[in-house]
């Protein structure tokens, strides 16, 4: 299989390229459901209180694997974080019997075990291993894809991605979908930034909004399926650092791949 350098821009919104067709797009994209999930919270399960600040929707119906492998204490939940000390999520589903994994470096040893299920690690997951010949990434030795993590751990399948990397979602995500490493992920649970294009993403605005949303038909077309947007009205009315569209800067959304076994 020939190695993809770029994902498949979707055609623009409009004859001419329009940031408003693209915003409206993008935005009714990220706001309507693709498939309905009833049981979204860990409430159902046992030992659980709801304290999380925010909604880290995961899909727990039965049709998919997610309540399966929680039950018989088989999931493995990845999640990407850059100093945030809301760890609420990560903590209930390793009481659930989940293995989990937090990739933070501002974490303060390179590698913590905290009770029998949860292990931080000082790592920045990033869309790009660093070059060795290259000074400056020497620094950034921490720095690792997610595909490269999962061979170094020697594990296959991720049941839950959970990313909050504060604007690096976008750069990730295509990375994800590039190397198909998206295929081995049962569900997406990603903060997305949209006050500005992100990390290393260019172009104007409107290409900006295409790309973004192009990412999202590239998930579509891998079988995932949104079924969760949470819309953050704690932070800033912005988008792409206009106060327009009555977008929110932030948005968590939830996907579940219908194809996992």
């Amino acid at each position: 299989q020939a190695v993809r350098w770029h994902i498949e821009l979707q055609p623009w919104a409009s004859p001419t390229p329009s940031l408003n067709y693209e915003a409206l797009r993008f935005l009714k994209y990220i706001s309507t459901s693709q498939i309905s999930c009833e049981h979204m919270n860990l409430n159902s399960l046992k030992g659980y209180s709801e304290t999380t600040k925010k909604p880290w929707s995961i899909c727990l119906d039965e049709r998919f694997s997610l309540i399966h492998r929680i039950r018989s204490k088989k999931c493995r939940l990845y999640s990407l974080g850059l100093g945030n000390n809301d760890n609420q999520f990560e903590l209930s589903m390793a009481n659930s019997g989940c293995e989990v994994h937090r990739f933070d470096p501002s974490i303060k040893s390179a590698h913590i075990q905290e009770g029998r299920h949860l292990w931080y690690h000082r790592l920045s997951i990033d869309w790009r291993d660093p070059n060795p010949a290259i000074a400056a990434h020497k620094l950034h030795s921490n720095t690792k894809k997610l595909g490269t993590v999962l061979n170094e751990f020697g594990h296959q399948k991720i049941d839950v991605l959970k990313a909050d990397v504060e604007s690096a979602e976008w750069k990730i995500l295509e990375n994800l979908i590039l190397e198909d490493v998206v295929e081995q992920i049962g569900q997406l649970v990603f903060e997305v930034h949209i006050h500005w294009p992100g990390f290393e993403v260019s172009g104007n605005d409107s290409t900006v909004v295409r790309y973004w949303y192009s990412l999202l038909r590239e998930l579509e077309l891998k079988d995932f399926r949104l079924f969760h947007t949470y819309k953050d009205l704690s932070k800033p009315q912005m988008f792409l650092k206009k106060e327009a569209f009555n977008a929110s800067s932030c948005y968590t959304l939830s996907w579940v791949n219908t194809r996992w076994k």
